[in-house]
């Protein structure tokens, strides 16, 4: 008779798991679990902190984790359920945030000024006597574009050209200035962006439209202007999401806006277009399975082409803290915290884990980057196709790279940087060793077969990594030299510009002459051009330091701020001079990045007097040659309410009374929030000079 109890309850227990096996199954054929309206979403969000531990309560119940021989042992005295000291938590992400800023550079700023005022004694003025540029009377000119990651896919910046005229921030105002002919440079008209805590942050000039978004800690709103008339701009759109603004790209004739944040107590389905609240039969919004989040990132999208069009609004509950967007597809990455990728349902449940054949275990939490793909539809919205964790973290967007249908990611650990690549679905196939154990990444760039890492703990190597075998990339080669580089800019596909810190290395010896410790200090801002034509020993052409600590360059955090043109010879960024000598110094005791970040905040809170162009000529044979600098003075007379304005900027990283430049044909006009110049680009002849107000 009880035998027959036993069996019974074998045969019930076998009919529990095969249908939990299967509904498992048929749930695992789509990630994304429909949310239909506002309450959905909140219960969703509410069962963040709670849904890890239904779930660990679920999977170590004796006779599921231990299979039919643990389901045996359970009926005659017990079962050994110790999993160590699991959370909760395992195999599913938890968002966490991660600074990775890139840090602040220096310069002499007396020295640059000084080759300046000798270089343009040659008789420059202010009002374009004898200038010979931007006089050309034809249809078309030449003109640079932002400096952007992939081609045909532009990004949103503070100054944006079409060619004929320059469109610029200042403050909580958008400037449309003439300057196709220097000489008659003049500003033709100016939109007030002006909204209760709302300030214009990014721009785009497509199709003869701008595009301006505005934004605060809890709004995006998006403005789209007609430039038939720069005279007289005509708001034809506008449209308003209740998250902060991420990210932003044109392509493919579509606008996408991506906004990010806490999904709040209502209102997070909604949003607002031409003064309309808009809220949805159908949202489009979407958990992901086996992603517990209290984040919402929504991706707007708008044609162009269209200009009776709707806006297309998606929403996930995800986090967002990188993104790489290419031609095809869209990678939205979440660098969190997750443990245990063995402790799963699929390996509870599955064939194995039912007959006991699963080691389950769980791993200790470590950092890992979730990438969440998705790719372009034909109406301008994107699909959601897969996703993949992997361990490390990455840096910015420049960490990732596609490239014949993979994906190549290079990532950092504490157990080193390397390059992974994933196929189309995101399966991984390929894996280089681990680089520089101890020392953080700071920057990353692919170029073709190749990829290049720089790490930094007291001196910078440079890697170069081989991925011409997607399934096995291969390290190369490494040149160490003092300070490192955040940003890398390829020169062409054998050389490569790294824009960065030098530094000093300090040794401490105890009384034995032992090495004790080591410590570095920034002593400059540094560029450097590298020949890396044979990629197994990359070299150092040309160097260009800047050199002392009362200067930074946005360059160093933000690649939009470069202006280089290979045919011209043409290399130019932004500086800034700080009323304070500021330093820094570095031990084995801190992390670099924690202190150069420090370092930076510091600069933030410290007024500066001064913030110029530097120009420069770049070429193979010659390296860098200074040209000039290009002084926009800060007035010291500004109204009150600009000191608030300062603070919300630079809290928010929009480089207020920052510097972009730009040329149209030959003349280089600079831009910053108070004024546009316009030079010669081979003279830096003055030719005009336009204040806002």
């Amino acid at each position: 008779m009880k035998k027959k109890i036993i069996a019974i309850i074998a045969v019930i227990l076998v009919i529990i798991i095969v249908t939990i096996v299967s509904v498992n199954i048929v749930n695992s054929k789509n990630d994304l679990i429909e949310i239909k309206s506002e309450k959905e979403l909140q219960k969703v969000s509410n069962s963040y902190s709670s849904e890890g531990n239904e779930i660990a309560a679920f999977v170590i119940s004796p006779y599921v984790s231990l299979g039919f021989a643990g389901l045996f042992s359970s009926f005659s005295g017990g079962i050994a359920t110790d999993l160590g000291d699991y959370s909760g938590d395992g195999g599913y992400n938890i968002p966490t945030k991660t600074t990775t800023e890139a840090d602040t550079g220096v310069s002499d700023w007396d020295s640059l000024k000084e080759s300046a005022s000798a270089f343009l004694e040659s008789g420059a003025t202010s009002d374009g006597a004898g200038a010979t540029i931007g006089t050309s009377s034809s249809t078309s000119s030449d003109y640079s574009k932002t400096n952007v990651q992939v081609e045909n896919v532009d990004e949103a910046d503070i100054v944006k050209t079409d060619g004929e005229y320059v469109y610029s921030l200042s403050k909580d105002t958008v400037y449309i200035t003439y300057a196709r002919n220097a000489v008659d440079m003049a500003v033709v008209s100016k939109i007030e962006e002006s909204e209760s805590n709302m300030y214009p942050e990014d721009l785009i000039i497509q199709n003869n439209k701008l595009i301006v978004i505005s934004g605060n800690s809890d709004q995006t709103i998006v403005r789209i202007y007609d430039l038939t008339d720069k005279a007289y701009p005509k708001k034809i759109k506008q449209f308003e999401l209740y998250k902060e603004y991420y990210t932003s790209r044109f392509l493919n004739g579509n606008l996408y806006v991506i906004s990010s944040g806490r999904i709040d107590d209502e209102y997070n389905l909604q949003y607002i277009e031409d003064g309309a609240v808009v809220v949805p039969d159908k949202p489009n919004a979407y958990k992901i399975k086996d992603l517990y989040s209290r984040n919402q990132t929504m991706i707007a999208s708008y044609n162009l082409n269209e200009t009776d069009s709707k806006i297309k609004v998606q929403s996930y509950v995800m986090d967002v803290e990188n993104a790489y967007i290419s031609e095809n597809n869209m990678y939205l990455i979440d660098n969190g915290y997750s443990g245990g990728s063995n402790l799963t349902l699929a390996n509870l449940y599955g064939i194995k884990g039912v007959f006991g054949l699963n080691d389950v275990e769980y791993e200790r939490s470590s950092a890992n980057s979730t990438i969440y793909k998705f790719n372009f539809k034909d109406d301008g919205t994107v699909e959601y196709q897969t996703k993949n964790s992997v361990k490390g973290t990455t840096i910015d967007q420049f960490s990732l790279d596609e490239k014949d249908g993979n994906l190549r990611v290079a990532l950092y650990t504490t157990d080193g940087s390397r390059v992974v690549v994933l196929d189309n679905d995101l399966k991984q196939i390929g894996e280089s060793r681990y680089l520089a154990k101890g020392e953080k990444m700071y920057s990353a760039r692919f170029m073709g077969d190749r990829a290049y890492l720089v790490t930094y703990k007291t001196v910078d190597p440079l890697y170069s990594i081989d991925l011409s075998d997607p399934t096995y990339p291969k390290v190369l080669g490494q040149l160490k030299i003092p300070g490192y580089s955040t940003y890398l800019q390829p020169y062409d596909e054998n050389h490569i510009i790294g824009f960065g810190f030098q530094t000093s290395e300090n040794v401490y010896r105890n009384s034995y002459g032992r090495v004790v410790s080591t410590s570095s200090r920034i002593t400059g801002m540094k560029m450097a051009l590298f020949d890396v034509t044979d990629v197994s020993n990359p070299r150092v052409m040309s160097e260009e330091v800047i050199g002392d600590s009362k200067t930074n360059s946005t360059i160093l955090e933000n690649h939009k701020a470069l202006l280089f043109d290979r045919e011209k010879k043409l290399l130019a960024i932004p500086v800034k001079n700080y009323t304070e000598d500021l330093s820094m110094s570095e031990d084995d005791d801190e992390d670099i990045s924690t202190a150069t970040s420090t370092y930076k905040r510091y600069l933030r809170n410290r007024s500066y007097n001064k913030i110029g162009y530097a120009v420069y000529n770049l070429d193979l044979e010659k390296g860098f040659t200074f040209k000039g600098l290009i002084t926009h003075d800060i007035d010291e007379k500004e109204d009150d309410d600009y000191s608030t304005i300062y603070s919300y900027y630079n809290y928010n990283n929009s480089y207020i009374s920052d510097i972009r430049g730009l040329y149209i044909d030959n003349t280089l006009y600079t831009v910053s929030e108070r004024e546009i110049k316009a030079n010669n680009l081979d003279t830096l002849e003055q030719i005009k000079e336009v204040f806002f107000n």
